[in-house]
């Protein structure tokens, strides 16, 4: 596990714990204590954590991101009919991206229409809702397992995908706004997310209006990257005129 990982990992940890000890992780890692200091420093100094005696506690900041379970019970009616329309935007015999998310999970569960698609994904639970679908090539990422996302991420995971070409890659995200665009909570599931990204044709996002106004800490692309963005009608008109305005195709459902 390299520092990047590592620090990933240590905000997880805090995440589900509440509050971390300094020689708890230094055990947990096998390093001294001065480097655990070191990487508790640094992810303050990004408001990533919050460093108290001895070690440090969570921030509302990441503290709000939600499970995969909780996000699936968020505006479900919306999320499905965001995903039936996002699987109208591929074509049969395509190789197509599945971000991990609950909307994408979603996106699974309208493709029986196809006769064939490579897909491939990092998220548990999309692959889950791909297993029914006999004719279709189902590729799985492989990397380090966050659990509370049900996803994967790090290395393996980015030279996984960055072995193939894509069609289309169908993206969530954590926050949309004017200022960071498309954002994600975590540094290495946004790198993960660029790679993505960069290895297909066209990026499809598909976000419920709730993500308007929100950022996450970590940018996936600009707005002006995307080729289309499906959401639904509670959309603000201030971001109707920025994404058609970005040369995005923008569909509300």
């Amino acid at each position: 596990m390299n520092t990047k990982e590592r620090r990933h990992d240590i905000i997880q940890t805090v995440m589900e714990m509440g509050k971390v000890n300094v020689h708890h992780l230094a055990s947990q890692y096998n390093i001294s204590t001065v480097t655990i200091r070191t990487d508790l420093r640094y992810l303050d100094s990004h408001n990533l954590l919050i460093r108290c005696r001895g070690g440090a506690m969570a921030c509302s900041e990441i503290a709000r991101e939600h499970s995969i379970a909780d996000k699936s019970i968020i505006r479900p009616a919306a999320k499905k009919r965001i995903a039936q329309r996002a699987a109208a935007e591929i074509n049969d015999g395509e190789a197509i991206i599945l971000d991990s998310g609950s909307t994408t999970a979603e996106v699974a569960n309208y493709l029986s229409t196809f006769r064939r698609l490579v897909v491939m994904t990092n998220g548990i639970n999309v692959a889950c809702n791909l297993l029914k679908y006999k004719n279709f090539e189902v590729l799985m990422t492989g990397g380090i397992l966050r659990q509370k996302s049900m996803s994967f991420y790090g290395k393996q995971a980015e030279d996984s995908i960055e072995r193939y070409h894509f069609d289309k890659v169908i993206l969530g995200a954590d926050g949309v706004d004017f200022h960071s665009n498309i954002t994600t909570h975590f540094e290495l599931d946004a790198t993960l997310n660029k790679t993505m990204c960069k290895v297909a044709k066209e990026i499809i996002v598909v976000s419920d209006s709730s993500k308007f106004n929100q950022s996450g800490i970590h940018k996936i692309c600009s707005l002006k990257d995307v080729t289309t963005f499906i959401t639904d009608a509670d959309i603000q008109d201030s971001y109707v005129l920025a994404l058609e305005q970005s040369g995005v195709k923008l569909i509300i459902v």
